[in-house]
């Protein structure tokens, strides 16, 4: 049986289930064959059995992921690595997952995994044929990341690239089509509620109704329906593979093509990828080999989670008693559609401008316009080449060049439009076209004895790398006032005046490390394990004193049941105790920010007068910057028992200290820039339990997986006098959280509200000491803010935390059936224990547009406690202060992932020369169940706090594809 049970606690968990019914019929001596078999997984510059693992590593074999259709690679690791938090925060097409391994290690620095295929380090997988991968192991512990050294403290993913094997020529395809619709709708006010709402608010303010009768409006625009609609994806993925006994190859193309569900015109994405891997045995004693790969994508999206304009945006505030396009020849040629600049749709109408909401609030389809033709574009190319050379019988050394050619750009025309009186291009169009490469490359030699002495089994690793990074440029080219109105006809051939024509061009800073590293691993009788790493990194990002750095680690493995005093049984089976400690490091910060440059603009005079140019230091010098630094603990046990059953239990602590930030200076010092300090502290502590069952009968089987865990993340210091740094601000309110000591990061910060004011009476009542009115300006409908340090009055000093934007919890549910030539799969996951700030709607602009809950405010005595009256004079700041009203719980539960499939009988297909041909349809995205209000609760917690400015929301989508192997 091959039972993958993840050996890691995860910074946030899942719960994962397989079940997995096997058609085919299974023998004793085929079962028997199948346990001799030893799993092998990466474990950084070599492999290692599985069994004998001492680290945290999470496995995942090209069998598990092969039917899945995820729209980008990295997406399959949701669900089935514990310990890796997966967030597909955004529906926009190209869209990258955000991942987390253990927990958010740094404050401001890159979260992001470092991510190494095939021995080169990326950016990411976005650029990968999901088809071409052959495994997946995320190293997550010190023990087993420290191999990665000053880059590792976020976590390693591996990821190995298929090779060809000796044998007959194997030639395989796996496609999928479908299309996509919006899976949740806001509930918004129609022109009828809106008109009323709106008239309530005026009033209450002191004004003048703005609608004499809200009953006449009718339904209004939904300008959801205007910016939903569907869109469409496909996948198209060959390969072809083969070799000898001297030569093996792998080759493949692949091709992906998806539109967005918000106005796909102007939100899609294709990638086209190729690749080709070979091997080749040139004597006993040496073997040559190379990986090639190459990227090209193309791609334009919107806002996808900004509440300053843009379509999402836009929907969500705009008033509904606006029409979409002007029809009344009155209304079109009234005062308001009189700029000769004004977007018209086909037949000359003039696309709707409100008159109520404003700013960066603006009619999609015109918004529309203004985008068309604009582009971003990618060439990625990606190569190793390796010689390994075997001696002595027990040594093997090896070479490999790795190295990344990037071109990227993007193209963008921006004509005269006039879509508002605050949003407009009126003077002149304007075409631009940004151009860059970049060249990254790294020598990596590594020499390895392996050694068996009777029982005793040895492996020693010692290795050297230099690595070289961003080498490149990059340029910026604009002309205006060209003579065209259509992006169709933009072009930088036209002739214009030379001081229409805008250049920039820059240098890319390079930075380059050299690193020595060594590793043993060592098992007596494969009962006592032990692993012990060590490497040594130096770095131009750091100062003078600390170009250096080690980073050591060791685990230590027990597999109980291999010992003579262990009885035979059928109740525990197999028995592992494992452990380890490890130091990383992150070095994901800028470029020489322990240097001071100096910059030009501080002119002075002579004393006569004249005024003379002069630099100034644009920082203070930090000579002793250095990587951030941290330490973990993993202590797990993985069983065997009741010869079906696996299960995992793990514990681990993590310490990041010398956190990087940039500090606080007086404004004397003169400097432009704030210095960057290694100063801050935190803690990921974690436990994640897996549960395994797995069973096979004559004509069906089944495997089930499970597993949960735990984060809890805790700031424990930050530069000496300091309790807090602000988080990220919304709107007009300013910081809604904050890194504080003794609190999760990124811990939502505001005023409490203990209910709602009844009536005068209530008001009254709320008094401090002294006698006074605590909130002298509320009225009935307001909030009672608490008083929360006890001194008679509401100010700063009463905000309070108000919840973790970090989920302490994830979960994820999947179920494999197959019954002879069918199979069904379903994959739900979910996340709890998290807040989410709900900022769709722009606070700055009484006239917004608001969510059908707001009918269930305030109007009179007992009808509400929870929802506030409404006044455009709000006195008592019920809208505007940062509160406990703007969160809602994050917990939900989403059907991922459905999907049912047929293999045609061989009978029916070899006839045809087709080895195996499996049809299937997938839904993805198909219920999710949530009380978030939002469009979508599945967001990218931490690194965005937590606050949801309106997201790109995800698709339901259904898939037809085909697998057929020849």
């Amino acid at each position: 049986m091959n039972v993958k049970i993840s050996r890691s606690l995860g910074a946030i968990a899942v719960l994962y289930f397989t079940a997995n019914f096997n058609a085919q019929n299974t023998t004793t001596d085929t079962i028997q064959k199948e346990q001799k078999i030893e799993e092998v997984v990466m474990i950084g510059y070599g492999t290692q059995k599985k069994s004998n693992v001492t680290g945290a590593i999470s496995s995942i074999k090209a069998s598990d992921i092969e039917n899945i259709p995820a729209g980008k690679p990295e997406q399959v690791l949701q669900g089935r690595a514990a310990g890796v938090n997966v967030i597909s925060n955004s529906g926009q097409p190209g869209s990258a997952a955000t991942i987390r391994v253990r927990g958010i290690t740094s404050y401001y620095s890159n979260n992001d995994p470092l991510w190494v295929v095939d021995g080169i380090v990326v950016d990411g997988i976005g650029w990968l044929n999901q088809s071409d991968i052959e495994s997946i192991e995320v190293l997550k512990d010190g023990a087993s990341s420290a191999i990665y050294g000053v880059s590792a403290a976020r976590g390693v993913i591996l990821v190995t690239t298929k090779k060809g094997k000796k044998g007959r020529l194997n030639l395989s395809y796996n496609g999928s089509y479908g299309t996509a619709r919006a899976a949740r709708k806001l509930d918004l006010l129609n022109a009828t509620q809106y008109g009323t709402i709106l008239n309530e608010a005026y009033v209450n303010g002191g004004q003048s109704p703005v609608f004499q009768n809200p009953q006449s409006l009718g339904e209004g625009t939904d300008w959801q329906n205007v910016i939903f609609g569907t869109g469409e994806r496909s996948n198209h993925e060959v390969s072809i593979s083969g070799g000898n006994e001297k030569s093996t190859f792998y080759g493949s193309f692949g091709y992906f093509d998806q539109t967005g569900i918000v106005m796909s015109d102007i939100s899609y994405y294709k990638r086209l990828t190729g690749r080709l891997n070979s091997t080749h045995k040139v004597t006993n004693w040496l073997t040559l080999g190379q990986t090639f790969a190459y990227t090209h994508t193309k791609s334009q999206g919107i806002n996808a989670n900004g509440e300053f304009g843009g379509p999402l945006s836009s929907a969500v505030n705009l008033d509904p008693t606006t029409p979409l396009v002007v029809t009344d020849p009155a209304l079109a040629g009234s005062n308001t559609y009189s700029n000769p600049n004004i977007v018209r749709d086909p037949y000359g109408n003039p696309y709707g401008i409100s008159t109520l909401v404003g700013q960066e609030m603006s009619n999609p389809l015109a918004f529309r316009y203004t985008q068309l033709g604009n582009k971003g574009w990618s060439d990625d190319f990606i190569a190793n080449i390796f010689a390994e050379v075997k001696f002595l019988n027990d040594f093997t050394f090896k070479s490999s060049i790795n190295g990344k050619k990037a071109y990227w750009g993007s193209q963008n025309f921006t004509p005269l439009f006039y879509l508002n009186p605050n949003y407009s291009n009126l003077n002149f169009n304007s075409l631009s076209r940004t151009t860059q490469q970049k060249l990254e490359w790294s020598l990596e030699n590594t020499l390895n004895w392996q050694k068996k002495l009777g029982e005793h089994n040895l492996n020693i690793l010692a290795g050297t790398g230099y690595y070289e990074y961003n080498i490149g440029f990059g340029q910026t080219v604009t002309h205006t006032n060209l003579p065209i109105s259509s992006y169709e006809d933009a072009s930088f051939n036209f002739f214009i005046p030379q001081d229409q024509k805008n250049m920039n061009a820059w240098d890319n800073i390079n930075t380059h490390k050299a690193s020595y590293f060594g590793r043993i691993v060592y098992d007596y009788a494969n009962k006592y394990l032990f692993t012990g790493t060590v490497r040594r990194d130096g770095s131009s990002k750091f100062g003078a004193n600390n170009h250096w750095g080690t980073f050591p680690a060791f685990s230590l493995g027990w597999n109980v049941e291999k010992e003579n005093f262990w009885p035979q049984n059928k109740i525990i089976n197999t028995l592992k105790l494992r452990g380890g400690y490890g130091v990383l490091g992150n070095d994901g910060i800028g470029d020489f920010l322990f240097a001071s440059f100096y910059v030009p603009g501080a002119n002075y005079t002579n004393g006569n007068n004249v005024i003379l140019p002069g630099y100034i230091p644009n920082t203070l010098a930090n000579p002793n910057l250095k990587w951030e630094s941290t330490s973990q603990l993993n202590i797990a046990t993985d069983i065997k028992f009741l010869n079906n059953f696996n299960l995992t239990v793990d514990y681990y602590k993590k310490k990041t200290s010398d956190i990087l930030r940039q500090i606080q200076i007086p404004g004397y010092v003169g400097v432009t820039v704030a210095p960057t300090a290694n100063i801050g502290d935190m803690e990921n502590e974690g436990v994640e339990v897996e549960l395994g069952y797995k069973k096979n009968w004559s004509d069906f089987g089944v495997s089930v997986n499970g597993n949960f865990a735990y984060l809890k993340n805790t700031v424990t210091s930050l530069e000496q006098g300091r309790q807090y740094i602000d988080g990220p601000g919304f709107q007009s309110m300013g910081p809604v959280s904050r890194i504080q000591v003794g609190e999760s990061y990124g811990s939502f910060y505001g005023y409490k509200n203990l209910g709602i004011f009844q009536n005068q009476e209530q008001i009254n009542a709320y008094r401090n000491a002294n006698g006074q009115l605590i909130l002298p300006d509320a009225k009935p409908g307001d909030f009672i803010w608490q008083d929360s340090n006890g001194d008679g009055k509401i100010t700063d000093l009463d905000k309070v935390n108000l919840g973790n934007s970090v989920p302490k919890y994830t979960f994820g549910v999947t179920v494999n059936l197959n019954y002879k030539n069918w199979d069904f799969m379903v994959f739900a996951q979910g996340q709890a224990g998290n807040k989410i700030f709900q900022g769709l709607r722009r606070l700055d602009m009484l006239n917004a547009n608001y969510q059908t809950s707001i009918l269930d405010r305030w109007t009179g005595e007992g009808t509400t406690n929870s929802t506030p009256r409404l006044s455009t004079n709000d006195t008592n700041h019920n809208y505007t202060w940062m509160s406990d009203y703007y969160l809602q719980k994050g917990d939900y539960v989403r059907i991922k992932l459905v999907q049912l499939g047929y293999t045609l009988p061989q009978t029916m297909t070899e006839n045809f020369g087709v080895g195996k041909l499996r049809l299937y349809v997938t839904a993805e995205n198909l219920f999710t169940f949530t009380k978030y209000t939002g469009y979508d609760p599945e967001i990218a917690a931490g690194d965005s706090f937590g606050i949801d400015r309106a997201y790109y929301p995800q698709a339901k989508t259904f898939l037809f594809g085909a697998n057929l192997t020849f």
